[in-house]
């Protein structure tokens, strides 16, 4: 009796150890693809070209987001496939790039790169570095929850907006539902003001 709990005992610290070596791997993982991101951005504001961040990524940076109040900032890729929204928030290709004229659409996870939205408040300000490596303000306007099975977000506006989405709610266990977190925000002129190397 004794020796079959014992090897009960052994089996349950063998696959504790491997269930933290997998956290851990995962979590280091993670912060080496922000490294990368990070890396092919500053990249492609000296040269201006797209930079891949790890030889057989099928995407490369296309913006950053900077969320002062939040102490955020968020490379986005290009593309909102799965496998890229598990690296970062993705632009929707099917809108306009970030920073034109329209709605861009950006995507995020709800658990990891997206899960600060639930604190920005209306009114809240944050930065777009787009492409060409320029800054702009926007201003959050509207926060909402809609239901992907009976609304869509409007690609057409006469002025920049982005428009942030996530899945919701941000407990919940199962991915996937049809429930969307909406954050609303357009350009404006000036902004707060922000140190350069905060950028």
């Amino acid at each position: 009796m004794r020796t079959w709990r014992r090897r009960i005992a052994l089996l349950l610290m063998v696959l504790a150890f491997w269930f933290l070596g997998e956290s851990a791997y995962m979590t280091a993982k993670a912060q080496l693809a922000q490294y990368l991101l990070d890396e092919a951005w500053q990249k492609h504001l000296q040269d201006g070209q797209p930079h891949r961040p790890w030889p057989w990524a099928d995407t490369s940076p296309l913006a950053r987001l900077v969320f002062p109040q939040q102490d955020k900032k968020l490379v986005v890729l290009a593309g909102a496939s799965g496998r890229n929204l598990a690296f970062g928030p993705a632009h929707l290709s099917a809108s306009v790039q970030p920073g034109h004229t329209g709605v861009s659409v950006i995507g995020g996870h709800r658990d990891t790169h997206f899960a600060f939205l639930r604190e920005v408040e209306l009114g809240e300000q944050f930065l777009l570095q787009s492409r060409d490596g320029g800054l702009q303000w926007y201003q959050i306007v509207q926060i909402q929850v809609t239901d992907v099975r009976d609304s869509e977000i409007s690609l057409q506006a006469d002025e920049p907006v982005l428009a942030l989405v996530a899945c919701y709610p941000f407990n919940a266990l199962d991915s996937g539902g049809p429930l969307r977190y909406l954050v609303i925000a357009r350009r404006i002129q000036g902004g707060a003001a922000l140190s350069p190397t905060r950028v």
